[in-house]
């Protein structure tokens, strides 16, 4: 086989989250005093860790955000998802597929254990990720685009990075996956792919997936 693991990002590539999520965080940035657009949010947030909403927001304006606005805007992000997230169609049938083939998978993402537990628990994805083959940006010192959390993960599912392939949907996520020196293929279905440069290969759905990773 070409590769020895395959690493999810999760949001937008096994669960259907960054319109819920990024709508969500515009409106909490624009009630909070920090105009921000949905597709601003997109641009600057998606796949990203929360530490770099308060850094951005600080960067701009000088101003702080709040020190319960994590735990607010967790809260309605969760209630939302209880009400809204599906799968990314597809992602269930990859996931399928590689259980078949024997080819280990895990996921690293931006989000919090306690983000990628209710997603999964509420799509029903939970059932292909038992607790060691779930990473986060909590388990590491710094978040996408530094490398750390794909390296973080490779290290403990016992694989090489050399070995290793990301999907990725956020530009954040396919420099993390490069820098980390990995092939990353990078999932079009809500990024431009002219903004996904430097993956190894684009694709636009889930069900081409399989196909390219063997």
């Amino acid at each position: 086989m070409r590769y020895e693991l395959i690493i999810f990002d999760n949001d937008g590539v096994l669960v259907d989250s960054e319109p819920i999520s990024n709508s969500l965080l515009a409106a909490y940035l624009t009630e909070l005093g920090h105009p921000t657009s949905y597709e601003e949010s997109l641009r600057d947030y998606m796949g990203a860790a929360m530490h770099r909403v308060h850094d951005l927001v600080e960067e701009r304006t000088g101003q702080r955000l709040p020190a319960d606005f994590d735990e607010v805007f967790h809260a309605r992000v969760f209630a939302a998802f209880e009400r809204e997230l599906e799968p990314v169609p597809g992602a269930e049938q990859v996931l399928e597929k590689l259980a078949a083939d024997g080819l280990p998978y895990c996921v690293a993402s931006s989000g919090s254990h306690e983000r990628i537990r209710v997603g999964h628990r509420k799509t029903g994805l939970d059932r292909w990720f038992d607790q060691g083959r779930v990473f986060s940006s909590q388990d590491v010192g710094r978040g996408k685009p530094a490398p750390d959390l794909f390296l973080y993960a490779a290290e403990r599912m016992g694989v090489a990075p050399e070995k290793c392939a990301v999907v990725e949907d956020s530009p954040l996520g396919v420099r993390a996956a490069v820098a980390a020196g990995m092939d990353v293929y990078g999932f079009t279905a809500m990024t431009p792919a002219d903004r996904l440069a430097g993956a190894t290969r684009l694709f636009s759905g889930m069900d081409e997936l399989a196909d390219l990773l063997v």
